[in-house]
């Protein structure tokens, strides 16, 4: 009786463990579930993305108005472009340097899409443009493959909307 005592409980201990296969099992069905949230998740990463952009560049569209509002003008290259809106510029015009009344932007707020691209920004002359309803400047990023000129670069419109506001309705 003592023997077969002693066999249970080697039935007993080897049952209680987990066999190879079991385990291989668990690995596979861990491996799909773990494929299935990077097929479904990554789309949605890259569209938050482009959203951030968008929300990124009529935040910064809105600094410039301020911008202009209170100087006269959008900023140039020499007052350091986009930075002016953070940084105050050295003006020569002292009555200019007192109208400056940033930063327009929140404090640490990068001037940097999601992808770590600088936000490309250029003043238009409406005066030698065809269309006077374009806004006077232009505000992109260079979108998730970084190359400026191409499909996914994501821009602030650059017409005004058909309500005759000229507020940033960013587009692709």
């Amino acid at each position: 009786m003592t023997m077969e005592i002693g066999r249970l409980k080697k039935r007993a201990v080897r049952a209680a463990g987990f066999t190879l296969i079991e385990i291989l099992l668990v690995i596979v069905i861990i491996l799909l579930l773990a494929g299935a949230l990077v097929v479904f998740v990554l789309p949605q990463q890259e569209g938050a993305e482009k959203n951030t952009t968008k929300l990124m560049l009529s935040q910064v569209s809105g600094a410039l108005d301020t911008y202009r509002l209170n100087l006269g003008h959008y900023p140039k290259e020499d007052e350091g472009g986009l930075d002016a809106l953070m940084v105050k510029p050295n003006f020569e015009n002292e009555r200019m340097g007192e109208r400056w009344k940033g930063p327009y932007l929140k404090p640490g707020v990068r001037l940097e899409d999601p992808w770590g691209h600088k936000l490309r920004y250029e003043v238009v002359d409406r005066a030698a443009s065809d269309n006077k309803t374009a806004l006077p400047y232009k505000l992109s990023s260079l979108g998730p493959d970084g190359q400026p000129d191409t499909d996914d670069d994501i821009r602030i419109a650059t017409e005004t909307d058909t309500s005759g506001g000229t507020g940033p309705n960013a587009d692709q």
